[in-house]
């Protein structure tokens, strides 16, 4: 007798819709800023006190868009990867960019891989703990 009050007008049950997650501000507006202090980094490693030209702008511009990009896509999966692959992830990026800024300097590329790699150890040991530590 009372199927009748959870029925709609036509028979049908009504179903919701799945709860969406919200687009925070911080998920495109951390990367961005990010993007452009690499890119305004990278701009002014190879200016280097000289004049500012259109390839060095362009450096700039690509290096930042590059690494905006990279972070906004890691922040959209990151909560889909374990926490392993999590942290890993994050020192890869990290290492990427330090040896790519590091390389503008003129150094070699084995000084440039070598501080890169070190670096995003530091960068993926933190990040596991700090994962691990929050996940439980």
């Amino acid at each position: 007798m009372t199927t009748h009050a959870t029925l709609s007008r036509h028979g049908a049950r009504r179903t919701r819709a799945p709860a969406r997650h919200p687009h925070h501000a911080i998920g495109w507006a951390l990367p961005l800023v990010l993007g452009v202090i690499v890119g305004f980094w990278a701009f002014f490693i190879r200016r280097d006190g000289g004049e500012t030209t259109g390839g060095l702008i362009w450096l700039g511009v690509a290096s930042g868009a590059a690494f905006a990009v990279l972070s906004f896509l890691l922040g959209r999966i990151q909560g889909r990867l374990p926490v392993e692959v999590r942290a890993a992830a994050y020192g890869a990026v990290t290492a990427i960019v330090i040896g790519y800024l590091f390389s503008l300097h003129h150094h070699t590329v084995l000084a440039s891989t070598a501080l890169g790699l070190g670096v995003g150890a530091g960068v993926t040991a933190y990040a596991y703990y700090l994962f691990y530590t929050r996940s439980e």
